[in-house]
């Protein structure tokens, strides 16, 4: 059965140890939905770690906790060095679940997001957003967010990562 928050306004705040149980289902669902679950290697060890032993953590999450029940997350990580000598918060993954949703909760996610980024002193807020993903996108511009129509994103996985690393020049 789905939960529904009806008249339940999910608090806002920073993710704890003790939420990982919570938050891992989550990024599954965000993973199932924009189609790299085949490839998700995430688990509660790995959250633990990465997000809750290590310091700096290699990541933080903001959660919308509807009266114990984890209803959204935001991951992020700060970018330290930048060209503005400034450091930038990027959001790595938004997710709201399906019964939360259009009830403002992505919004307040990243009203918290951007209080965090002024809080440590940041230049910028950024992410990626796949470009199938037409409602997230309206949803970002709605908040006042530009695609950045200048640089295009790339990356290296798998064995072009293993190829380049262990060749000693690219032809």
């Amino acid at each position: 059965m789905a939960f529904s928050i009806g008249d339940v306004t999910p608090t806002i705040r920073l993710a704890t140890e003790q939420d990982i149980p919570h938050l891992l289902p989550l990024m599954r669902q965000l993973a199932k939905f924009e189609q790299y679950i085949d490839v998700f290697a995430v688990n509660e060890e790995v959250l633990r770690t990465q997000g809750f032993q290590k310091n700096p953590p290699d990541f933080q999450a903001l959660v919308a906790d509807a009266e114990g029940t984890l209803v959204g997350m935001l991951v992020f990580y700060l970018v330290p060095f930048t060209a503005t000598a400034k450091p930038t918060l990027y959001i790595k993954e938004l997710y709201v679940s399906e019964a939360a949703r259009g009830q403002q909760v992505g919004e307040q996610l990243m009203r918290a997001a951007a209080r965090e980024a002024t809080s440590q002193g940041c230049g910028g807020l950024r992410w990626t957003v796949a470009e199938w993903n037409e409602a997230g996108r309206r949803f970002y511009e709605r908040l006042g967010a530009q695609a950045n129509p200048v640089w295009i994103d790339y990356g290296l996985s798998g064995e072009a990562l293993t190829a380049l690393a262990t060749q000693e020049r690219v032809a």
